[in-house]
C-alpha cells in the first residue's frame, strides 16, 4: 500500500467523522459549521492514523516516513486538543455556531427518550423548551451581528436588545 492512499484513507475518514457528529442532531436547519467540532474531528483523525500505522507497519516499510507520520500525527492531536480545550479560536459567532448543534442533540435525546417517570419527563420536556429558545436566540444573535456587527459596549447591546423567544414545545 502507497503513502498516499494512507494519507486519503485518513483524511476521508476525518471528513467523514466529521459530519457523523452532526447525524444525532434533531433537524437539519441546526446543523452549523463547528469549528470546534473541526477540531474534534482533526484529533480523532490524528489517533486513527496514529493506531492504523500502528497496525499496519508490516506494510509500510520506510522507517522514517513512518516516525514522521507518528511525531505529525501526535503533534496534529496536541493541537487540535489544545483548541478544543481551550476554545482560544472560538469568538461569539463560531461559539453560537457550535453550540446550536449542541442544544438540538438535547432536545433529540429529551424528546426521543423512554421517560416513564412524570419528574424526569417534566424535566425533559422544560430541557427541550429551554434549548429551543436558545436555539432561536442564537440564530437571531447570528443574523443580527452579521447584519449590524458585534454589539461591543452595554449602549450597542442595548440599543439592539434581544427579543422575546418562546421556545414551543
Amino acid at each position: 500500500m502507497s503513502y498516499g492512499r494512507f494519507a486519503a484513507m485518513i483524511l476521508a475518514s476525518t471528513v467523514i467523522m466529521y459530519g457523523l457528529m452532526y447525524l444525532n442532531t434533531y433537524e437539519l436547519g441546526h446543523v452549523f459549521f463547528s469549528e470546534t467540532r473541526a477540531w474534534m474531528a482533526l484529533y480523532m483523525g490524528a489517533m486513527m492514523a496514529i493506531i492504523m500505522l500502528a497496525f499496519m507497519l508490516g506494510m509500510y516499510k520506510k522507517t522514517k516516513v513512518n516516525i514522521a507520520i507518528f511525531v505529525g500525527a501526535a503533534v496534529v492531536f496536541a493541537g487540535s486538543l489544545f483548541l478544543v480545550r481551550s476554545q482560544n479560536t472560538i469568538a461569539d459567532e463560531a461559539w453560537m455556531s457550535a453550540m446550536i448543534p449542541h442544544h438540538s442533540i438535547a432536545i433529540l435525546t429529551s424528546e426521543r427518550a423512554n421517560i416513564e417517570d412524570q419528574r424526569v419527563r417534566e424535566l425533559a420536556d422544560e430541557i427541550i423548551k429551554a434549548q429551543r429558545r436558545e436555539i432561536d436566540e442564537m440564530k437571531w444573535l447570528l443574523d443580527d451581528i452579521e447584519t449590524n456587527g458585534r454589539a461591543t459596549t452595554e449602549a450597542e447591546a442595548e440599543a439592539r436588545p434581544v427579543p422575546e423567544f418562546e421556545g414551543e414545545l
